[in-house]
C-alpha cells in the first residue's frame, strides 16, 4: 500500500461524498514470463493459464478438481486423522502454528485434496497437491490421504490420477515424512496389481521426495508446459558439480526430449486425454455421440 492509496484517495472520496471501497491487492496478476498484466477473474476463468503467453500458473487444488470432474460433481474424500506435530518441532516458528496458518490460508486440513467422480464419463479418483499449504510438502497426513485414495480406487475398480505440486518431504516431521515414500510406493503397486491405470500429471513444481516416489511411478506421465520437475534444484546441482547447466534444464519440455515424461499437455486438454487413455487401456466403450 502507498501514500496515494492510504491518504489521497480516501481524502478525495470523503470530499466528494463517495463511499470508500477496498480494492483487492490481487486484482491484476503479472505473467512471470512476459510481464503481461491479466485481470484476476479472466485468469481464473481460463483455468489459471495466461491467455497471451500460455504460461501455466499454480492452480488451487479445489479448482483443479472442479475442472477435472464432469460438471464439477465429485465426492470429496475425507482427510484421515493422524498425529499432529509428532516431533514437537520448532525452527523460527512452531510447526503447530505453521499448520494453523496453512489451514487458515487454504481452508484445507493438509496438503492433499482427493475426490472420486467421472471424467468425461469415466469413473476416476483424483488426487491434488495444494502448493499453498506449506509448499505441498509430504508428511504423515498427506501420505495417509494418498494411500486412502489409492485404496478407494481399488475398491471402486477405477483408475487414479494424481497432480503433484510439491517441494518434497516435510522437514518438520523428519523420518516420519520420509517413511511416506515407501508407503505410497506400495499403494501404487497395489493399484497396478489390481490391473488399474495410474496417471501422473506433473505440475510446477514437482521436486524432492515426491519426485523420488509416487510422482515418477505412473503408467503414463503427463506434464504441464514449463513445469519444474526434479529431485534436487538446478542451483544445488550447479554448486555441487561446479558447471553451468543447459537452459530449460529440468523443465517439462527438457524431460520430454530426454524420455522422462510421455507428453507435455495443456491444462485445458487434460480431462479429454485422461478419459481417452482410460478407455483405451481398460477396453471401455466410447461415449455415445450426442445429436446436434
Amino acid at each position: 500500500m502507498n501514500w496515494i492509496t492510504n491518504f489521497v484517495r480516501p481524502k478525495i472520496n470523503s470530499m466528494l461524498g463517495r463511499p470508500q471501497v477496498d480494492t483487492p491487492d490481487n486484482l491484476w496478476i503479472k505473467c512471470p514470463e512476459t510481464g503481461e498484466m491479466v485481470f484476476h477473474k479472466e485468469l481464473e476463468a481460463n483455468q489459471w493459464v495466461i491467455p497471451g503467453s500460455g504460461y501455466h500458473m499454480k492452480m488451487p487444488a479445489r479448482e483443479r478438481l472442479n475442472h477435472l470432474f464432469d460438471g464439477s460433481q465429485f465426492e470429496l474424500l475425507p482427510q484421515p486423522k493422524v498425529a499432529q506435530d509428532p516431533l514437537r518441532f520448532r525452527d523460527s516458528k512452531k510447526y503447530a502454528d505453521r499448520l494453523k496458518d496453512g489451514r487458515a490460508k487454504t481452508g484445507l486440513e493438509d496438503t492433499i485434496l482427493a475426490g472420486v467422480g467421472k471424467v468425461r464419463g469415466v469413473k476416476m479418483v483424483g488426487i491434488v497437491h495444494e502448493f499453498a499449504f506449506m509448499g505441498g510438502s509430504l508428511g504423515l497426513a498427506a501420505g495417509e490421504a494418498i494411500i486412502k485414495a489409492f485404496e478407494r480406487a481399488i475398491a471402486e475398480k477405477c483408475p487414479l490420477v494424481i497432480f503433484p505440486a510439491s517441494g518434497g518431504a516435510r522437514m518438520q516431521e523428519g523420518i516420519l515424512s520420509l517413511m511416506q515414500l515407501p508407503r505410497t510406493t506400495v499403494a501404487v503397486e497395489m493399484l497396478k496389481e489390481a490391473g488399474l491405470p495410474y496417471f501422473v500429471v506433473l505440475t510446477n513444481p514437482t521436486t524432492g521426495g515426491v519426485t523420488a516416489s509416487y510422482a515418477m511411478l505412473g503408467d503414463i506421465h503427463m506434464a504441464e508446459p514449463g513445469a519444474e520437475i526434479c529431485f534436487a534444484g538446478k542451483r544445488v546441482i550447479e554448486q555441487t558439480i561446479r558447471e553451468k547447466l543447459p537452459d530449460g534444464f529440468q523443465t517439462s519440455e527438457y524431460l520430454l526430449e530426454h524420455g522422462m515424461v510421455d507428453m507435455v499437455i495443456n491444462r485445458h486438454d487434460i480431462p479429454d486425454t485422461l478419459a481417452r487413455l482410460c478407455r483405451m487401456m481398460m477396453g471401455l466403450p466410447e461415449p455415445l455421440a450426442v445429436a446436434a
